[in-house]
């Protein structure tokens, strides 16, 4: 059983990774870019009958600062 799970920062927090990413990118030519926003992919590989309650409660302890960053699972 594998789960996947989507963090990212929350809107209105700064991105200053994303923000050196869309600066390199005008730098390298590729205009219209308005903004970036970077986030993380983590893929787990889980015992059978792990449930996504407990992949949530990963996410809440671990996984995710919940204060800045917002996660989506995937459960594959």
């Amino acid at each position: 059983m594998k789960a996947r799970v989507h963090v990212m920062l929350k809107e209105g927090v700064l991105d200053p990774q994303g923000e050196a990413v869309r600066h390199a990118l005008g730098g390298l030519g590729f205009e219209g870019v308005g903004a970036v926003r970077q986030g993380k992919v983590i893929d787990l590989e889980l015992a059978d009958g792990t449930g996504e309650e407990t992949v949530k409660e990963m996410c809440e302890k671990l996984l995710a600062n919940t204060v800045i960053e917002s996660y989506q699972i995937e459960m594959l």
